[in-house]
């Protein structure tokens, strides 16, 4: 486990368990300092989920359709195709589970298209057993403590959802290769047809191979910038297989709501959730 944190804020990490390893990136939380007020950051579209337990004051977001929205003590987020914007809070305290890109279906049973874009209450997800565990989070004193409950709640869930191994694997190899696999050399190597994979990848994300690509794409540029504040949005891009500056800020102006400029210059000036890679 590691912790630290920016100014008012302590953040903490673990790797979780060797067999929820595989799914699960990692388990994350952060609590702020008392007197602190964060300035929480904007969800961007990207291509995972995260179930956040709240044990102080839950999430408040804002959109110009739904105006100031408190959300569940505990909820799922999969953005995908418009921003969430936090609100500040001086009462943050949560754990986040980080579920790798297409291995949610592995914990639930609701269809993905179902969960795209929503701030869907676990209690949906698992019923009144999530519900009890959101309670004995709030009661555990350490975060080590909280995640514990956490693991041994989804270690009894695995394989109880609608996971394909087959899209598992491919939307794996998108995300790991999201500037230059085609969907053409994606099939050939799982040895399925394109039309066929088409159709399972829809059915079970709720979008196409290559949406999640540009998805993945966006999503991996972003996290470059904010993780190196050094480096010019353009030049990773770049680095990411986009074709050109207007190619990128096309883009981001449909999966932000902004321009790359605006949204990075405000960015910088709030907290952010993007962590480091485990090997760093």
């Amino acid at each position: 486990m590691t912790s630290g944190g920016t100014t008012g804020v302590n953040a903490f990490q673990l790797l979780p368990h060797a067999v929820l390893r595989p799914y699960i990136d990692r388990i994350w939380g952060w609590e702020s300092a008392k007197g602190h007020r964060i300035a929480l950051p904007t969800l961007l579209p990207g291509t995972g989920a995260e179930v956040y337990f709240h044990y102080r004051t839950p999430f408040c977001r804002s959109s110009a359709q739904a105006g100031m929205d408190l959300l569940p003590p505990a909820h799922l987020v999969c953005v995908r195709r418009a921003p969430i914007v936090l609100q500040p809070s001086d009462q943050v305290g949560f754990v986040a589970v980080r579920f790798r890109a297409g291995m949610l279906p592995r914990f639930v049973r609701i269809p993905m298209p179902e969960l795209m874009d929503q701030a869907c209450a676990v209690d949906d997800l698992w019923g009144r057993a999530a519900r009890e565990l959101t309670e004995r989070i709030a009661g555990a004193a350490t975060f080590s403590g909280k995640a514990r409950l956490i693991q041994s709640f989804l270690l009894a869930r695995l394989d109880g959802g609608l996971g394909d191994a087959l899209v598992e694997q491919a939307v794996a190899g998108i995300y790991r290769e999201c500037t230059a696999l085609s969907v053409e050399r994606l099939a050939t190597y799982l040895e399925i047809g394109r039309r066929q994979l088409e159709r399972r990848f829809k059915l079970a994300t709720g979008q196409t191979p290559a949406e999640v690509r540009r998805l993945a794409r966006f999503q991996k540029t972003v996290r470059s910038v904010m993780l190196n504040p050094g480096i010019h949005y353009l030049d990773a891009a770049l680095a990411h297989g986009y074709y050109d500056q207007a190619h990128f800020i096309r883009d981001f102006r449909e999966m932000a709501q902004s321009t790359p400029q605006r949204h990075f210059d405000d960015a910088r000036t709030r907290t952010h959730f993007y962590n480091t890679p485990w090997r760093a």
